[in-house]
This record gives structure tokens, sequence and C-alpha cells, in this order.
């Protein structure tokens, strides 16, 4: 199977499969005239990825998950505290995203946003102090 086929059975930029490639998480065979050659099992690595990605995992994680999951000796253990890290760092990212909401919204309700000069929101990002 070419990499287009690929492509389009994982749903996954030919630019990607060649960076994935490239750094080593997957490895096609090649045919005698250079041209990369996928087999199935190439297929559900690159479906594993590509769903690992969309979850936000980092290629490390990636490459963690992808050796754990080649592994049949592994213990699920090790699967649940990597994605359990990533749970909690989602939880992280969702409470800074939470505390900016609340911010940029209080100085949105304060700016009365007719045609005068004044601006609260101008004022609240000029603020001294710790960016957050």
């Amino acid at each position: 199977m070419n990499i287009g086929d690929v492509s389009d059975r994982t749903g996954l930029p030919a630019k990607t499969i060649r960076y994935y490639e490239e750094i080593g998480l997957v490895t096609p065979d090649r045919d005698a005239n250079g041209y990369r050659r996928f087999e199935t099992a190439h297929i559900h690595k690159l479906g594993f990825l590509a769903r690992a990605r969309s979850l936000g995992f980092s290629i490390e994680d990636c490459r963690t998950l992808l050796a754990l999951w080649e592994d049949r000796g592994r213990a699920s253990g090790d699967v649940k505290a990597l994605a359990n890290r990533h749970l909690a760092e989602i939880d992280r990212k969702m409470a800074e995203l939470a505390d900016m909401r609340d911010t940029l919204s209080d100085l949105v309700k304060a700016c009365a946003g007719d045609d005068r000069p004044d601006c609260p929101i101008l004022k609240g990002l000029a603020k001294e102090g710790r960016a957050s």
C-alpha cells in the first residue's frame, strides 16, 4: 500500500506520515524504486497514533504508548500512570483557561463599549505585575 492509500485509510496527511517515519514512529519497508510500502500493521499503528494525538498526547508520550501497546507483557498500571499524568495536565490547562476566561469576562463587563476613549479592557491589559 502506498502513502496516498495510507493517508486515505488513516485520515492522516501524507506529510504527517512522513514525519512519523522520520522520527521513527513507523518504519515502512521500501520497494526497489524507493517508494514506501505500508502493511496492515502500519495502518493500525498510524491509527493508534492519530487517536493518541487527537487526545493531546505529546509525540514522546505517543512513543511510550506505542511501545506499551506493542509489548504484550506490559503492565496496565504503566499505561494508566501515563494517562493519569496527561489527564492532570489537561485539568491544569482547563483551570488556567477558566481563570483566563473569568478575567477577560470581567474586563469585558467593565467596558461600556461606547464612543468614550476610557476602556477598562486596555487598562486591565496594561496593569503592571504578573501576566496570567
